[in-house]
């Protein structure tokens, strides 16, 4: 098809679907190829761009005084008569042309509207990219043309296959299929996207594939089974499919044949829309299908033109025309084939009513290829109205010059056409990126069974990129038909997700999507479910038994709020009180005999001292501080050192009176004065005092987190700092109750009626006993245990020297009066 005009756009469209190749001998010349099966929509295609051409001309406000025109050529669907057509196109019809100052025939073109096949778009672009030559196709959509470096004039308005791999990955992503098997067709348009399927899924890890199959192209049967056989045995419930109606054909026949239905098939754009799939046998396996479809648009007035189509013989130009009539009325023109008319044909007259023909020529509510081709025209147009639009002085080229009509070069259209941009009257905006690519957008579609059998290919979203929020996925869920029973998305993965509290294992020699769950040990934590290890919780804090959170450590330490605790808070406060009482006993009896024998002062130091090892130990009781750390065993050693000193002391006064009571012994007492008395407990006290002063200048008690006893708590403890202070601590205590005990031992049998030395022994005893006792119970008890077991230790010595030394004393003041005399307490004549 050719119209002439000022400049002339090239066509490459495919009219035919098959072609008879003739044998390249190179022995004689080359016969011209015979294309047949007729292809009405690619015949629309071609009346598109020649529509758009008219529709450039009429318009007053895109390239005025400039008058476009075409040469359309027929690909029959095969490379090299795609090729031979590109080479005709940009070299112009040699034989045709003159040798004068004006020329006869077709001049070469300024640009390509085609391919539209990958296979053929690289062979042409290859050639023409040397020449830069703009070639803007409406339909190849391989990724590899996106390389600049090969194809440096080549542009197109459909998205390349890298987008719709994209977009097929967020459908995978929206509706959680995170395993699908993958077919492809033999060629460029499928290996390249099969390369880029798994390229793209591994980056950004949303699934794996179950299988690679490529489809053949001949009717192999063989082969063909044992991709279904692939496809049975797989667990994958989504099939993938980038291939050409032609592949789905084949593949279609052998899946009726298994009765292979349970299937979501996924349509690459090549056969999205494929009429000839659906039909009500495959609707069965194929209904629900949801495809990638090129971007539908709307052209006003289309329609209208193509019913203006029509045969007018006297010309060549109509010849792609005779060829559309004869095959829409199924009729010959004059003179018809032999034997036509013998078999019933019927003769063209070309006054046939197209309107109400039965034809898919005139459906253009489902504009999509021919949108693509009306895009390319304009943007050929506008690149070249932009160039010829420039000012001299101002171009872009060397020396700021302007390119002209007269002079024009294919580069310098090349230049306009990457900086082209403008808006279709559908709304769509068309521009180029650094590669040649126009702003990708893609249609959903989906595959509607309706009840009456017949079929219906809606759109349900669309998938398209934006600057600032990349591939975005716009889909009317509601509207999606699922051809399963539950009217729902299936379920395709190869394992399940995680629960939170379990972590993936890979299962070896297989995809990442096939995993065990394997729950996480205690202390750590899964909170997604692709989790490949378990994180550790912080160190105060611990897993909940779903293993899915982490929560704080139980903490553990002597509280004021447990029966543990209560108990012993009871029986400090109880000891201090009667240590109260027994002190307000004696001072009110404080000038009876049994009060003032053996140094009444040296009783009421040592009351008070009892007192504060009763206090002393709330010490060791609650949350530990520093402060409470550093004073709980300063003030439990000085305190029993100040009550075993006062005991000491009153065992040596004791000696020292049974010793002058025997002649000569009576200067033994000017040592055990009431100032020496005092010295000595002050004396001994303040050793104590100079221990713990330096145990806690040197490695002083601090508050300590322990997880050695349980991993899920955290028991507060005082950490002595220093084992030696602490050892030398109780070992002095020790020492001076052994002194005690054992003076006290020695004077246990004076001849006194009250003999205050014997109530020393017993109670040292007892004293001694607990804390021999204690040593080994104390190391052997964790936590909050060896608190209580030293508040138990300093409570039961206190009541063991309390009750021992002062209890017969009250019994006597309170009960037995008379006994609290001078002369019962010297031992005269007193009966028990």
């Amino acid at each position: 098809m050719h119209k002439t005009g000022d400049v002339i756009l090239g066509g490459l469209f495919q009219v035919h679907f098959f072609s008879s190749i003739q044998d390249l001998s190179f022995t004689s010349q080359s016969q011209q190829s015979v294309c047949h099966g007729f292809d009405v929509l690619g015949f629309r295609q071609a009346q598109t761009m020649a529509f758009a051409i008219d529709e450039i001309n009429r318009n007053s406000n895109l390239l005025p005084n400039v008058t476009l025109g075409y040469t359309l050529y027929d690909n029959c669907l095969e490379l090299g008569i795609g090729f031979r057509a590109a080479l005709s196109l940009v070299s112009g019809q040699e034989e045709k042309i003159i040798l004068n100052n004006k020329c006869a025939g077709n001049p070469p073109v300024i640009g390509i509207v085609g391919d539209s096949s990958s296979t053929r778009s690289i062979a042409i672009s290859t050639v023409l990219g040397l020449y830069r030559v703009p070639m803007v196709s409406y339909f190849a959509t391989c990724s590899c043309l996106s390389d600049r470096q090969k194809y440096p004039s080549f542009f197109r308005t459909i998205p390349s296959d890298a987008f719709q791999v994209l977009a097929i990955i967020q459908i995978l992503k929206h509706f959680g299929w995170t395993w699908a098997g993958l077919l492809i067709s033999d060629d460029d348009y499928g290996l390249h996207a099969a390369r880029a399927f798994q390229s793209e899924l591994s980056l950004s890890g949303e699934g794996c594939l179950a299988y690679v199959e490529v489809l053949p192209w001949d009717k192999d049967t063989d082969e063909i089974r044992r991709i279904v056989d692939v496809i049975k045995k797989s667990t994958a419930r989504v099939v993938i499919v980038f291939a050409h109606e032609s592949h789905m054909i084949n593949l279609m026949e052998e899946v009726v044949a298994h009765n292979l239905i349970g299937l979501q098939w996924i349509a690459s754009e090549a056969w999205t829309a494929a009429a000839v799939l659906q039909i009500p046998q495959l609707m069965p396996y194929l209904g629900g299908t949801l495809g990638i479809a090129i971007r539908r648009g709307e052209i006003q007035g289309l329609r209208e033109f193509l019913l203006q189509v029509r045969p007018n013989l006297p010309h060549s130009t109509s010849y792609g025309r005779s060829m559309f009539w004869e095959f829409t009325f199924q009729c010959r023109f004059a003179p018809p084939p032999t034997g036509w008319l013998e078999g019933g044909g019927a003769i063209c007259t070309g006054k046939e009513d197209l309107e109400n023909a039965d034809t898919e020529f005139l459906e253009i509510s489902n504009l999509r290829p021919e949108y693509n081709v009306y895009k390319a025209v304009y943007a050929l147009a506008y690149s070249l109205d932009d160039m010829l639009q420039c000012k001299p002085g101002r171009g872009s080229f060397s020396g700021d010059s302007c390119a002209t009509l007269q002079s024009l070069e294919p580069w310098q259209l090349v230049y306009h056409l990457e900086r082209v941009n403008f808006t279709t009257s559908f709304g769509d905006q068309v521009s180029f990126d650094e590669n040649g690519d126009a702003l990708p957008i893609y249609d959903v579609m989906n595959w509607l069974w309706l009840p009456d059998g017949s079929t219906e290919v809606q759109n349900v979203g669309e998938v398209k990129r934006s600057t600032f929020k990349g591939e975005e996925l716009i889909l009317d869920e509601d509207k999606i038909f699922w051809n399963f029973e539950s009217k729902k998305p299936p379920q395709s993965v190869c394992s399940e997700s995680c629960p939170p509290g379990a972590h993936m294992v890979r299962r070896k020699g297989e995809p990442e999507c096939c995993f065990d769950c394997i729950p996480c040990s205690e202390g750590k934590i899964t909170n997604t479910s692709d989790s490949l290890e378990c994180t550790s919780c912080p160190e105060d804090f611990w897993s909940n038994p779903n293993r899915d959170h982490c929560v704080p450590k139980q903490t553990e330490f002597l509280s004021y709020h447990e029966p543990l605790g209560i108990c012993l808070t009871a029986t400090s406060l109880l000891g201090t009180f009667v240590c109260a009482v027994v002190l307000g006993i004696f001072i009110y009896h404080r000038r009876t005999p049994i009060v003032r024998a053996n140094n009444s002062e040296l009783s009421f130091q040592l009351l008070l001292s009892l007192k504060m090892c009763f206090l002393c130990s709330l010490l060791f009781i609650g949350r530990p501080r520093l402060w409470t750390c550093q004073l709980r065993h300063a003030a439990f050693g000085i305190s029993f050192v100040l009550c075993v000193s006062c005991i000491l002391v009153k065992t040596m006064v004791v000696l020292a009176v049974f010793k002058a009571s025997k002649p000569g012994g009576g200067t033994s007492l000017k040592w055990f004065g009431a100032m020496q008395q005092r010295g000595t407990v002050l004396f001994l006290t303040s050793i104590q005092a100079a221990i713990c002063t330096t145990w806690l200048v040197s490695s002083s008690p601090a508050p300590h987190k322990n997880t050695q006893y349980h991993n899920d708590k955290i028991v507060y403890e005082c950490a002595v700092g220093s084992t030696v202070g602490f050892a030398v601590l109780l070992g002095y205590i020790g020492m001076l109750a052994f002194l005690s005990c054992l003076i006290a031992f020695l004077v246990r049998n004076l001849p006194d009626s009250f003999n205050e030395a014997k109530l020393i022994t017993f109670s040292m005893l007892i004293f001694c006993a607990v804390w021999v006792a204690f040593v080994p119970a104390y190391i052997s008890s964790p936590g909050k245990l060896a608190d209580a077991v030293e508040v138990f230790a300093i409570l039961a010595s206190s009541f063991g020297l309390l009750i021992t030394l002062f209890g017969p004393k009250c019994y006597i003041i309170l009960l037995r009066p008379e006994m609290n005399t001078k002369k019962a307490v010297m031992g005269h004549g007193i009966e028990s």
